[in-house]
């Protein structure tokens, strides 16, 4: 009796970080993720509906039409819309909204735009390394078109990227990440680093089996634009970094960290730990 092919499956991957996946805003491009917030703001006050920071960011990472559909379903905020418009929001009003977001968050990405400090370093060093270097964004393409012109004014351009209009669910589903995977054309998952400001951001890269970086200072967590924490003092910058750095180790990254200017330094930990076989 013939006997079936004989096959050596590789359970663990022990070569080297191959990808670096890149959220945009926050981590990136744009310090303090102000673009997207300042948009939602200014989207609901033209409907007389004044949206907090606190709740502009409460969403940040998910598509964008979702993020207008989480903030409808703030209490304070759909009070507001049913005192104005005499019924509570619908769906149709979710994809109206959504509708009239896009030239207002394309301005403010134009405006706000310019790359996070010490990433262009960063990228110097990691491709040196041979490591590709990707990107995904809860922006729609639209969106990101004019993200990757500004960010091309400013010397930078991605390899891939992935937006979350172009995949059937956006984050925390892995489904972009993957994507991004595809088109650099990368196998093994353990050898991707998901890189973002976001709870959710993080979440989408362990879903996919990466490793996780956040960045604590630069994005979300933060919210101040690079003026405004350089303005600050030393212990004022002091709390602002531990405030920022526990909200995002419980997002359950693999390491946090102040920005993307610090990245090749954890590739170097990450590779090591390859090395030694243990996996994300």
């Amino acid at each position: 009796m013939r006997q079936a092919p004989s096959f050596q499956y590789k359970r663990s991957y022990t070569g080297p970080v191959k990808a670096v996946i890149c959220d945009w805003a926050g981590t990136i491009v744009d310090f303090g993720s102000v673009a997207p917030i300042r948009a939602f703001q200014a989207l609901f006050e033209s409907h007389g509906v004044m949206a907090t920071e606190a709740e502009a960011r409460e969403p940040m990472g998910a598509e964008k039409s979702e993020h207008i559909r989480r903030m409808l379903a703030m209490p304070s905020i759909q009070k507001q819309w049913l005192a104005g418009k005499g019924r509570a929001s619908t769906e149709d009003d979710v994809q109206a909204l959504y509708h009239e977001f896009l030239p207002i968050q394309i301005e403010a990405i134009r405006a706000n735009s310019r790359l996070i400090p010490g990433w262009l370093d960063s990228v110097d060093i990691i491709r040196a390394q041979g490591i590709k270097i990707g990107g995904n964004t809860g922006y729609s393409t639209e969106m990101y078109q004019a993200l990757a012109e500004v960010a091309k004014e400013y010397g930078y351009e991605t390899q891939a990227n992935v937006c979350a209009t172009e995949v059937s669910k956006g984050r925390p589903y892995p489904y972009m990440a993957q994507a991004v995977m595809e088109k650099l054309e990368i196998a093994e998952t353990q050898a991707c680093i998901k890189v973002d400001d976001t709870e959710i951001g993080i979440e989408e890269g362990l879903n996919a089996g990466m490793w996780t970086v956040a960045v604590a200072l630069s994005g979300n967590a933060n919210g101040l634009t690079h003026e405004e924490w350089e303005a600050l003092n030393g212990s004022e910058q002091a709390a602002v970094r531990l405030k920022s750095y526990k909200r995002m180790a419980t997002s359950g990254a693999h390491f946090v960290i102040d920005s993307v200017a610090d990245l090749p330094d954890v590739i170097d930990q990450i590779n090591l730990k390859l090395a030694n076989g243990i996996q994300p």
